[in-house]
C-alpha cells in the first residue's frame, strides 16, 4: 500500500473487483473538472465526449453479474416505477372522455397533467430528504400508500374541481418516488452492468404507458361507468408492490452510509453537516442537472402527452388504431432505452445521448406528419429515440449526484425539470388551435373541433432536441464513478477517514494493533541483541 493510498481505498479494491477500471475513470473526472477554469472546462468539452470505447461484455454476462438480493431491488425499483406512469398516463389516455364528463375543453383538462408534473416537485423534496436520511424502504411504502388512496379518489371524482384538487395532491404522492427507485436499483449493482440496468429501469415508464395504454382499451367505455375503471383498477396492484418491499432489507450502500454517519456525531447531526458540504461543494452542478432535466422532461411530454389526442382528432383514427399505434411506440421506447442505456457504458454518456437525440430530430416530420398508418414505423424509432436517451439518466444523474443526498438530487433534479416541463400538454393544445382543421361531423351531425397538433409538436420538439443536445454537450460526466462510503469526498470531510474505514473495513483496527505488536516485538528483539 502507498503511503497516499487510504485503508479505505485498499479494502474496496481488494473486495469488489467490478470497481476497477471505469470507476476510476469517473473519479478522476470528477476531481480533475471541479478544479478547471472555466475556459479550459469548456475546452474539454470536445476532448471528453470522444467515446472511450471500453469494451462491453456480453449482455448476459453482464446481467449475470447480480446476485438476488440486487435483483430484487431492481425488480421491486422497476414495478414502482411502472405503476408511477401507469397512474400518470391513466389521464393522458382519457382526455376526450375526462372533457365530456366534466363539460370542459380538451385544454382544460391538460392542465390536470400540468398540475401533476407542478407538485411532484414538492413530494421529490420531502421523500427525497426522507429516503437520504431514513432509508430507502419506508419513504417508498407511503408512496405508494398514497397512490391508492388517490388513484381511487381521481375514480370518484364529480367535478372539474374536484378532478384538479386530487390529482395536484397525487402529484406530490408521484414526485418521491423516482429517486428512490434509482437509487434502489443501481447503487449496489456492479459497474460493469450499470449502464444496462440504468436502461432496463427507465423503461418501467415506457412499460407503464404500454399497460395503460392496453387497459384504456379494455376498461374505458367499455362498462356504464365510462372512464373511471380505468382509475379503479390502478389503485390495486401497488398494494402487491408495497408487500414486496416490505419483504427486502435496505441497500448495503445506504447500510454503511448509516452505520458511518453513527460512528460520527450521531446520524441525524452528521446527515445535516452532508447536506451543507453538498450544498458548497456542488450548487453549480444541481442547478445544471435542474436545467438538463428541464429538457428531458419537455422532450419527453412533448412527445407523448398529446400524441394520442394527435391521433385521434387529426389523423381521425379509431380507438383500436390508437391503441395498437401507442403500443408499438411504446415497445420502441422500451427497446431504445435498454440498447442505448447498455451502449452508453462504452460510448459514454453524454455521446450516447447527443447521438440519439440527432436521430430523434431527423425523424420528426414522419411522426408527425404521416397520417396513414406508416406512421405506426415512424412512431416506434421516435420513442425509440426519446426513450433512449432517457435510458442513460438514471445512471447518468445516479454518477454525478452527491452521495449523501443521491435520492434528494436524483428525485428533486428530475422532478424540477418536471415543473419546468409541466405546461408541455397545455402549449401544445393552446397553439394547436391556431391551427385550425375541418371539423369532424359524426352520423347524428355532431361537430368536433380538429386542429394541425402535427405541426405544432414537430415544431416544439425540435427546439427541445436542439437545448438537450447543448445542454448535454456542455455539462460534466462521471462514467464509472464508485458510489460507495470509501470514495464519497463530501462524507469523508464530514465524517473523517478514521470513521469510513472503520466501518468499511471493520478488522482495520485489529491489523494495525498487529502491526504495532509486531513492530514492538522487533524492538525488543534488536534491544535484547544489543545488550548481549
Amino acid at each position: 500500500m502507498s503511503k497516499h493510498q487510504t485503508w479505505g481505498d485498499s479494502y474496496v479494491g481488494d473486495h469488489h473487483p467490478e470497481h476497477y477500471g471505469d470507476s476510476k475513470t469517473g473519479d478522476q473526472n470528477d476531481s480533475a473538472e471541479m478544479n478547471m477554469s472555466v475556459g479550459n472546462y469548456l475546452k474539454t468539452r470536445f476532448t471528453s465526449l470522444k467515446p472511450p470505447m471500453t469494451p462491453l461484455p456480453n449482455p448476459i454476462s453482464c446481467l449475470a453479474m447480480l446476485n438476488t438480493q440486487q435483483w430484487l431491488f431492481f425488480a421491486v425499483a422497476f414495478a414502482g416505477w411502472t405503476w408511477d406512469a401507469f397512474d400518470f398516463f391513466t389521464v393522458s389516455l382519457t382526455v376526450s372522455q375526462l372533457a365530456a364528463q366534466f363539460k370542459v375543453s380538451t385544454y382544460d383538462i391538460t392542465w390536470g397533467i400540468t398540475l401533476v408534473l407542478m407538485f411532484r416537485s414538492v413530494g421529490s423534496i420531502a421523500f427525497g430528504i426522507a429516503a437520504d436520511r431514513y432509508g430507502r424502504k419506508w419513504p417508498y411504502v407511503v408512496n405508494l400508500i398514497l397512490f391508492i388512496v388517490l388513484e381511487l379518489g381521481t375514480g370518484f371524482c364529480t367535478t372539474y374541481q374536484q378532478f384538479l384538487g386530487i390529482r395536484a395532491i397525487y402529484g406530490i404522492a408521484m414526485g418521491g418516488l423516482y429517486g428512490n427507485a434509482a437509487a434502489t436499483a443501481i447503487e449496489d449493482c456492479p459497474a460493469a452492468a450499470r449502464g444496462i440496468i440504468s436502461g432496463m429501469l427507465q423503461q418501467g415508464y415506457a412499460f407503464g404507458y404500454l399497460l395503460a395504454t392496453a387497459f384504456a382499451r379494455g376498461l374505458v367505455d367499455t362498462t356504464s361507468h365510462g372512464w373511471r375503471p380505468l382509475y379503479w383498477f390502478g389503485a390495486a396492484p401497488p398494494v402487491l408492490i408495497i408487500i414486496f418491499r416490505l419483504m427486502l432489507p435496505e441497500t448495503q450502500a445506504f447500510r454503511e452510509r448509516q452505520a458511518v454517519r453513527a460512528a460520527s456525531a450521531g446520524v441525524g447531526k452528521t446527515f445535516i453537516q452532508e447536506g451543507k458540504v453538498a450544498l458548497k461543494n456542488h450548487w453549480l452542478l444541481l442547478i445544471y442537472l435542474v436545467l438538463l432535466m428541464a429538457g428531458f422532461n419537455f422532450m419527453s411530454h412533448g412527445s407523448q402527452d398529446l400524441y394520442p389526442t394527435l391521433l385521434k382528432n387529426q389523423f381521425k383514427f379509431s380507438p383500436n388504431a390508437v391503441t395498437v399505434t401507442q403500443v408499438v411506440a411504446n415497445l420502441g421506447a422500451m427497446t431504445g432505452g435498454t440498447i442505448v442505456g447498455y451502449a452508453s457504458q462504452s460510448l459514454g454518456r453524454r455521446f450516447s445521448i447527443i447521438c440519439i437525440c440527432i436521430l430523434g430530430g431527423a425523424l420528426l416530420y414522419p411522426y408527425t406528419f404521416t397520417s396513414s398508418k406508416a406512421v405506426i414505423a415512424a412512431a416506434f424509432f421516435e420513442q425509440f429515440c426519446v426513450q433512449g436517451a432517457w435510458g442513460v439518466i438514471p445512471i447518468h444523474l445516479m454518477e454525478l449526484a452527491p452521495g449523501s443526498f443521491r435520492t434528494f438530487v436524483v428525485g428533486t433534479s428530475y422532478q424540477l425539470g418536471n415543473l419546468a416541463s409541466s405546461a408541455s400538454s397545455t402549449i401544445e393544445a393552446s397553439a394547436g388551435e391556431n391551427f385550425p382543421l375541418a371539423d369532424l361531423v359524426s352520423a347524428k351531425g355532431v361537430h368536433t373541433k380538429r386542429y394541425n397538433y402535427g405541426k405544432v409538436i414537430c415544431i416544439f420538439l425540435g427546439a427541445v432536441y436542439a437545448y438537450v443536445i447543448i445542454l448535454t454537450f456542455l455539462g460534466p460526466e462521471n462514467r464509472g464513478r464508485n458510489m460507495d462510503v470509501a470514495h464519497d469526498k463530501d462524507l469523508r470531510e464530514v465524517a473523517g477517514e478514521t470513521e469510513i474505514t472503520r466501518v468499511v473495513h471493520p478488522d482495520w483496527e485489529l491489523e494495525r494493533m498487529n502491526t504495532v505488536d509486531e513492530k514492538a516485538q522487533r524492538a525488543q528483539y534488536v534491544d535484547q541483541k544489543e545488550m548481549a
